[in-house]
């Protein structure tokens, strides 16, 4: 299991490359929430409650890539604009996050962070999980990189994804943070730019 040490250097790792790359991806960063802004007719950038680390909450950071909608029954939904898709599939959306890893909130790896409802509400040895902060790549997101696609394809995404899809990602993250090491955290932040 990850030892405080572990933790230490780990932490220490992820503050070290967010200052590293914070020069290079401010301007970056910028520009996409000025473009999204435009695309979006909202601000670019956007913020969610998560669960932690320990299940304390704390508000992700992305890019919008979402436009409200009139829906055919009258009222408002969201939809992927043009631009907003391809920043999704590419994962460009995310990079707000290189802010969440500078405060402390979230790893480069590590389990992603969900919504209330489910790493909050784990129970027994699964609760193993809230020991690390939660990451922006990570086995298992690596596993499910194309999620949105295999939930698009079900006749009921909300009940497959919390019947296969969550309880598989448990047992992925439980052993990421049981055999946790520090060279395997290096492997998947390679896989993740090579994918």
């Amino acid at each position: 299991m990850i030892t405080s040490s572990q933790l230490l250097l780990k932490r220490s790792f992820d503050l070290l490359l967010a200052i590293l790359l914070l020069p290079i991806l401010i301007v970056p960063i910028l520009i996409l929430v000025l473009l999204s802004t435009f695309d979006t007719k909202q601000f670019g950038l956007f913020a969610q409650i998560r669960v932690g680390q320990h299940g304390k909450l704390f508000r992700i950071l992305k890019i919008r890539t979402l436009k409200k909608e009139p829906h055919h029954l009258g009222s408002l939904h969201l939809s992927a604009t043009r631009f907003g898709a391809f920043l999704r599939k590419h994962k460009f959306d995310e990079l707000p996050q290189l802010f969440n890893v500078l405060f402390g909130q979230m790893s480069f790896v590590g389990p992603r962070p969900d919504v209330q409802g489910f790493a909050d509400v784990l129970q027994g040895e699964d609760r193993v999980i809230l020991l690390v902060k939660p990451g922006i790549t990570g086995p298992a997101t690596l596993k499910y990189k194309n999620e949105d696609l295999i939930l698009s394809q079900q006749d009921n995404p909300e009940m497959y994804n919390r019947t296969i899809i969550w309880p598989d990602k448990v047992q992925i993250n439980k052993k990421y943070v049981m055999d946790y090491s520090f060279y395997l955290d290096l492997q998947h932040i390679i896989k993740s730019i090579y994918q």
